[in-house]
């Protein structure tokens, strides 16, 4: 299912919108999933980070013991 998006531009812009043919529809959406994207990219980078915080903390035999038990239930 699709909404609807309002937006409000200066009377100057609208004109060279026309002016140069561009779809509205299809760049806008294009620009905003384009913005989605990029912060949810961010996200994910910070997330990691933390992530990375937390796993450096953590002694590599402890690592190395939890890895080697997880294959024996296999």
């Amino acid at each position: 299912m699709s909404e609807i998006i309002t937006v409000r531009v200066e009377k100057l812009l609208k004109d060279k919108i026309r002016q140069h043919n561009i779809n509205i529809s299809e760049t806008v959406r294009i620009a905003l999933e384009d913005e989605v994207r990029r912060i949810e990219n961010s996200e994910l980078v910070n997330a990691i980070s933390a992530m990375k915080l937390v796993l450096e903390k953590i002694p590599d035999a402890e690592i190395m013991t939890t890895i080697h038990g997880s294959r024996d239930l296999r």
